[in-house]
């Protein structure tokens, strides 16, 4: 039996080594440091200018809020003759608009995102990909201009006109969708094209969402026998639902936001009910970046801008709580994806 000695270089290999760390110097240190510190400046800079905004929209709209308060958002009154003031026709008409774009976007955008990512050959998907993305780099006035010249002409002839000579107005409750005149500006015009606007932006996302899915899902699915039509309902749009869900966030807080397109389609007036709000698709209607744009410049010093102003703070904190339950809504979808309770 033969023993090793102790400090023979077998035993030092057998002993745990001590792990030893190139020293940093202090140069490395120091420009850590200041990366680290820009970064938490440029994170910083985000949230201030975010505080910076409310606090300059709420003191320049303090006049208003002092006189009107909470009757500024449930009224319906607008007149600058008397110096009062109610938007509940502005937030209906923006939340409708926003609802009847995704009511329309949403489909096509999920179907065009399973199709290119899925289904579509190869020479196909990179130009209908570029296509796609073109779309949402289109200013927003030309999409105004199209559609005053084209889709209005289109739409009133053979939509609008077709279904008011039509019985479907005298049907109870289907009836008041189309009520009114078809006079062409109109919220179901405001609608469509925020739609066209939006699709672009939930397409894209979506699928590159499906594309970022592990092809073990897929495999284990067709290993287990599924279809191809199988595996896309079952796995993996299931599996991609919660950036779905984000991806329509992002279309909605686009619509709620669009101002010139809407504001050259929509009709720019309530309707005209007691109230100012009608569930009728060819009602003209108002959203409030709509009226913004349109009251703005021959807005009076005084109450009549700080009313204008206000506008803008309620449209600023109606986003913030768009995006608040968006980002809820993707949180505890994608906890339910995870099997998390």
């Amino acid at each position: 039996m033969t023993t090793t000695p102790i400090n023979s270089p077998s035993a030092a290999s057998s002993s745990p080594k001590k792990l030893v760390f190139p020293k940093a110097s202090f140069s490395i240190r120091y420009g850590d440091r200041i990366y680290a510190a820009i970064t938490f400046l440029a994170s910083l800079s985000i949230f201030g200018i975010i505080v910076w905004l409310a606090v300059q929209l709420s003191s320049a709209s303090s006049e208003s809020i002092h006189k009107f308060g909470w009757g500024y958002i449930t009224k319906s009154t607008w007149d600058e003759t008397t110096d009062v003031y109610g938007i509940l026709p502005y937030i209906f008409g923006t939340l409708y608009s926003s609802f009847l774009a995704l009511l329309i976007a949403v489909p096509i955008s999920i179907g065009s995102a399973v199709f290119l990512s899925e289904l579509a050959p190869k020479w196909l998907r990179t130009p209908m990909t570029f296509l796609i993305e073109l779309l949402a780099a289109i200013p927003s006035v030309v999409y105004g201009l199209w559609g005053i010249f084209v889709m209005l002409p289109w739409l009133k002839d053979h939509v609008m006109h077709p279904i008011a000579n039509s019985r479907i107005p005298h049907i109870p409750i289907l009836g008041g969708l189309f009520s009114g005149e078809a006079i062409g500006p109109s919220m179901m015009a405001a609608g469509i094209i925020l739609a066209i606007m939006v699709i672009p932006f939930i397409t894209a996302v979506t699928r590159d969402i499906l594309k970022a899915i592990p092809k073990a899902q897929r495999e284990g699915s067709y290993g287990l026998g599924a279809t191809q039509w199988e595996t896309i309902s079952r796995v993996v749009i299931p599996f991609a639902k919660s950036g779905i869900v984000g991806a329509v966030m992002l279309g909605l807080g686009r619509a709620l936001g669009e101002t010139m397109a809407v504001t050259m389609l929509i009709g720019n007036q309530p309707p005209s009910t007691p109230n100012g709000i009608s569930f009728s698709l060819f009602q003209p209607g108002y959203t409030m970046s709509s009226a913004l744009a349109n009251k703005f410049n021959e807005a009076g010093p005084g109450l009549n801008t700080s009313a204008l102003v206000e506008i803008g703070l309620v449209l600023f904190f109606v986003t913030i709580v768009v995006n608040m339950a968006a980002r809820l809504l993707v949180f505890y979808t994608a906890k339910d994806v995870a099997g998390g309770k």
